[in-house]
């Protein structure tokens, strides 16, 4: 995948201080291009795709907004805690408008892994497949998502995406 202009302008608003206090990027000095090629690759080898991911992260996301801000279980061996949080945050690739603060942890009970992610996570790898730079805070590993959410099961189910 090429640097483009539009993948420059996207790291650019990624650094530390930019959008967030944080960034986007971590301690990654990749390319943007270079990430989301990596990341992408991975996906594919899982043998499900990033708008499959994203679903599950907000399906999930829906059902535990009934807990309000405990965890709640979801079957079928999930807990789900939503955490609200005041402000916005902006999608670094200068789409989608402002997205809510929120804090989602999502407990897969029975393989005992745990994944915290944002609106925002959900955003980026739905629309973008960006996952964050190695080092990010909110870095979401494709192969950990795909383990918790039992993606990977569904996929061995279905035949692959």
């Amino acid at each position: 995948m090429k640097q483009t202009p539009y993948l420059q302008q996207a790291q650019e608003a990624m650094r530390r201080g930019r959008l967030t206090e944080d960034g986007f990027l971590g301690d990654d000095t990749r390319l943007l291009a270079d990430i989301l090629a990596a990341d992408d690759a991975a996906v594919r080898r899982m043998g499900v795709a990033h708008a499959e991911i994203a679903d599950e992260m907000a399906r999930l996301r829906e059902a535990g907004r009934a807990g309000l801000g405990e965890f709640v279980f979801v079957p079928p061996h999930f807990e789900v805690r939503v955490d609200e949080v005041r402000g916005l945050l902006a999608c670094p690739f200068g789409e989608a408008g402002l997205l809510p603060k929120t804090h989602i942890t999502i407990r897969n009970i029975e393989r005992k892994m745990e994944l915290t992610i944002s609106d925002l996570n959900i955003h980026l790898i739905r629309e973008h497949g960006f996952y964050e730079g190695l080092g990010s805070p909110f870095r979401v590993d494709p192969q950990v998502a795909v383990r918790v959410l039992d993606l990977d099961r569904k996929s061995r189910r279905t035949g692959g995406a």
